[in-house]
């Protein structure tokens, strides 16, 4: 995928779901000390029922010409009657090349179009001031705080709550800000 709508070339990256051979891959992204600060890591157990459970679709993040792995995400409300779909996760390596980006321009259109989500919504902590900034960039309302809401190794973190309607999603692919149909 080399469509970017700001002028830009955009990383190619695709996703496919998680293997359960991917998951020492996963489970290594979880444990590097780059992450970790960042996100709350899950026992090999609770990836491997993510891969099975059908209300959850957990992905490898593929980017690069060679489509390497570069990162996964995971989905959680893939079934939610009331339409309201989480990104759970998502864990980039090789940060600072664009694939994030590209990674959450295909989400919203898995979550949107393929999964027929209202809302699509995640909560990033307060701490992850880049990620933060990817998500407003691309198109997420910050809706509140849950203040000290997870603990972390100094103390407690605020989880910013942040999500985007399909009506929203719909604006800005009109607007060319999103990957068409």
């Amino acid at each position: 995928m080399s469509d970017d709508t700001s002028g830009r070339s955009t990383p190619r990256v695709r996703l496919r779901p998680t293997m359960q051979s991917d998951l020492e891959y996963v489970l290594s992204l979880e444990q590097d000390p780059e992450n970790q600060p960042f996100i709350t890591p899950w026992e090999k157990m609770q990836h491997e029922a993510a891969i099975r459970f059908p209300d959850f679709r957990h992905f490898i993040i593929e980017a690069g010409p060679g489509l390497e792995r570069a990162g996964f995400l995971i989905l959680i409300g893939c079934r939610n009657p009331q339409a309201c779909i989480e990104l759970k996760r998502m864990v980039v390596q090789g940060k600072g090349k664009g694939y994030g980006h590209a990674a959450v321009r295909v989400v919203k259109k898995i979550a949107f179009d393929d999964l027929g989500a209202h809302r699509f919504w995640l909560d990033v902590k307060m701490r992850n001031t880049r990620a933060q900034a990817l998500y407003v960039k691309e198109g997420f309302v910050q809706e509140g705080v849950l203040r000290e809401a997870v603990r972390v190794k100094d103390g407690f973190d605020s989880l910013v709550v942040m999500s985007m309607l399909a009506g929203e999603f719909a604006q800005r692919r009109e607007q060319a800000l999103e990957l068409q149909k």
